[in-house]
């Protein structure tokens, strides 16, 4: 952000007006800390977004439910109950079905904002296997307090504190080699 409240983009302001919002919602595809499971079946939670954008074609919207669950490893654990509710599922079931209704409408970038902050360490498990695979389709930004996550997870890590960056950088080279010892003193345990 620039002086005037602009955000530099390309060395040039883009201002508030500029941007399309509903460009950036299809563009990024976004899951949250607690699962928000439409009380709906399993099937109609992947295909609501694909069906607000036109599509109607049976044999399609399957295929899209498939591709998503199985992007999102739940596939072979509903795939005999597409029909059953979606609230029905357990939080980490719920939390992979909201990853694959994000899918569903093919973002560029996959934003998850502590999306195993409830789960335990076997649902935490299957959505790291998830993003392993996904990260080589798409650019995803994941948030979490969790340390070990990151250093498992992502290809690069930024630490911020108190809303600052502090430091960004290969994720190995935080976690071995960090240039601010705040990032040493959190990433080794020290505090936080």
């Amino acid at each position: 952000m620039n002086r005037s409240g602009t955000v530099l983009l390309d060395g040039r302001d883009i201002y508030a007006d500029d941007v399309n919002v509903a460009e950036i919602r299809r563009r990024v595809g976004m899951v949250y800390a607690v699962p928000v499971a439409l009380p709906k079946s399993i099937y109609e939670n992947i295909v609501f977004g694909p069906r607000l954008k036109g599509i109607s074609n049976r044999a399609r919207l399957d295929e899209i439910v498939e591709r998503t669950l199985r992007a999102a490893v739940l596939w072979d654990e509903v795939k005999d109950r597409l029909r059953s509710s979606a609230l029905r599922l357990s939080g980490g079931q719920q939390q992979r079905l909201c990853i694959a209704r994000a899918l569903a409408l093919e973002p560029e970038v996959l934003m998850l904002d502590e999306p195993c902050s409830g789960l335990d360490p076997i649902s935490t498990a299957r959505i790291e296997e998830a993003l392993a695979d996904l990260k080589a389709r798409y650019a995803i930004i994941l948030v979490t307090n969790n340390v070990m996550q990151s250093a498992r997870v992502a290809d690069r890590t930024a630490f911020f504190l108190m809303g600052e960056l502090v430091e960004c950088d290969v994720t190995e080279t935080i976690f071995t080699r960090p240039n601010d010892p705040r990032t040493n003193d959190y990433v080794t345990g020290r505090f936080g």
